[in-house]
């Protein structure tokens, strides 16, 4: 059995957990856990496609031949944005001119890339996943926002899915199990700022 001693009192809502808290993970506990590692797995592996041009999207020239490492990798000055906002938004999208203007700015690459390797590591490590949840639904909201009109159904896709998920990560307490939520929640720094759990 899994115990975890805490030196602390934790209290919700005017509940207060008892100093030595058990923690057997259950089938749900585990499920999340699965859930948060698949979808850590996603973000980060974006991340490293984005960066070296792996061929599992990013890579591929205007002619359909693979180029790996090549010039669309982002550490050889590719974007990793501009592609998508330039071509990928539909051209009766209500956000068009928006998403467009946005394309080729090197600030919305390093912003999405940040955001792709910080919610990758956050949902991986289990730690910070308030922040990193957050961060995973908005940027799933602008992709829904940039997919607008759904081409196959009028109003759920995979992007609004990722929303939910990203939902029920958080508060499903899904880093307790297979991460370092647990540890994590109880370090001082975490203490002082409770947003960073």
């Amino acid at each position: 059995m899994n115990v975890i001693h805490r030196q602390h009192h934790i209290s919700t809502e005017g509940v207060t957990m008892s100093e030595t808290e058990e923690h057997v993970p259950t089938g749900l506990s585990r499920a999340l856990a699965v859930l948060r590692i698949a979808f850590g797995i996603t973000f980060l592996w974006a991340f490293l496609d984005k960066t070296f041009a792996l061929g599992f999207h990013t890579g591929y020239g205007q002619d359909g031949t693979l180029d790996r490492f090549g010039p669309a990798a982002w550490i050889n000055g590719g974007s990793p944005t501009e592609g998508f906002l330039t071509f990928g938004v539909p051209a009766d999208n209500p956000f068009h001119g928006f998403f467009a203007s946005l394309a080729g700015h090197a600030w919305v690459d390093w912003l999405f890339m940040a955001g792709l390797l910080g919610i990758g590591v956050t949902l991986l490590l289990g730690v910070g996943m308030r922040i990193g949840t957050a961060a995973g639904a908005l940027m799933y909201a602008f992709m829904y926002a940039a997919s607008l009109p759904l081409e196959n159904n009028p109003v759920v896709d995979d992007h609004l899915v990722g929303i939910i998920v990203m939902a029920v990560l958080a508060l499903g307490a899904a880093g307790s199990t297979w991460g370092l939520g647990r540890w994590w929640s109880s370090t001082d720094v975490v203490q002082e700022h409770p947003v960073l759990q």
